[in-house]
């Protein structure tokens, strides 16, 4: 099996990783880099002294994509800033590659429907990169709401705050994709997971209103906030989904909370790492406690994931049709934010 990667920047480095912690070092695993910016990295993402990325983990580089793609590479790992998506994966993909995308599918729609239908086409198998469907405590929550634990639906808070200078530490802040508009950047775009498990627990949103911009001193000419309300439909029922994103908060915040008329769900990612049902019925709660779960699992999860789907034991969590809805979500708000207008999906 031969795999490209295509950037080997920070989560380029952690695919990288974790496939040799799986596949070992029988797999060709060659990379398609241009800039070469990122220093090798380790786990914790501290920099490895001394060490070049193609001989830690024994790669062939590649600067001409098409030398690269000659190889007739069996997978293609997409981990370069978000605008480049869409271009590179129609090329990997017209080759024949398998593809693994990181998120989000792109920074726009443009040439997503003829991706879909040149993977449909070649029956190739497309994972969109959202690791925290593999989450226990998100997983959880899924399997309460799927069975009525708390009753009909009232609303749902998302939060996800963390302050982007301590995004890469290794890097000035100011270079990396999330800080750049025109490499896809914006706390929209870059905590779009918050669209994805949401899309996941409460189908996709009929309307959406969202407000937020830039209001730090962050040297970035991308939003830094966003305050996000989604009209989702659960059970014919109309329920406002709030998402709260901004690049902001250190130390880091994430959480969930979901209201019914039985009950409240609670999901904590950084502080508690719990998730809780309380039920208002009982008066009695459960819960499922996290604290031990190395978030590392998750990506590994994920990988193990997409290569049982190129082996046919799965189909892929999150397609790219999936992927492709929750950039409409994420662009949707981008626009009502920049309008001030609601946009209808």
């Amino acid at each position: 099996m031969k795999i490209l990667f295509i950037g080997l920047g920070s989560i380029g480095q952690r695919h990288l990783r974790n496939l040799r912690r799986i596949l070992g070092e029988s797999t060709d695993i060659l990379a398609y880099r241009t800039l070469r910016q990122v220093p090798t990295l380790d786990e914790q993402r501290n920099v490895v002294e001394g060490k070049k990325i193609k001989d830690l983990y024994h790669i062939r580089e590649f600067d001409d994509l098409d030398q690269a793609l000659n190889e007739q590479p069996d997978i293609a790992f997409i981990t370069n800033p978000s605008s480049m998506h869409v271009e590179i994966a129609l090329k990997v993909a017209k080759a024949g590659c398998h593809l693994f995308i990181e998120k989000p599918l792109g920074s726009s729609i443009d040439g997503i429907e003829e991706l879909i239908n040149i993977v449909e086409q070649k029956k190739l198998v497309a994972l969109v990169a959202y690791q925290l469907r593999f989450h226990p405590g998100l997983k959880q929550i899924s399997k309460w709401l799927k069975e009525g634990r708390i009753g009909k639906l009232a609303w749902a808070n998302l939060v996800h705050g963390d302050f982007l200078p301590n995004f890469h530490p290794y890097e000035d802040y100011r270079i990396g994709y999330a800080a750049r508009k025109e490499l896809g950047g914006g706390v929209i775009l870059t905590q779009i997971h918050e669209f994805d498990y949401a899309l996941w627990l409460f189908g996709k949103p009929r309307r959406i209103f969202a407000m937020g911009g830039k209001v730090s001193d962050l040297e970035i000419d991308v939003e830094d906030s966003a305050s996000i309300t989604m009209d989702c439909i659960v059970d014919s029922i109309s329920i406002p989904v709030h998402l709260c994103l901004d690049y902001l908060q250190s130390p880091p915040h994430r959480t969930c909370n979901i209201v019914g008329d039985k009950g409240r769900i609670f999901w904590d990612f950084h502080g508690s790492k719990k998730a809780i049902l309380e039920d208002r019925m009982t008066g009695k709660s459960e819960e499922l406690d996290f604290q031990n779960f190395e978030i590392q699992q998750l990506f590994i999860d994920e990988l193990q994931h997409f290569l049982d789907a190129i082996s046919g034991k799965v189909l892929p969590i999150v397609d790219l049709r999936t992927g492709y809805e929750s950039l409409q979500m994420a662009l949707a708000a981008r626009r009502s934010m920049e309008t001030g207008k609601l946009i209808t999906l």
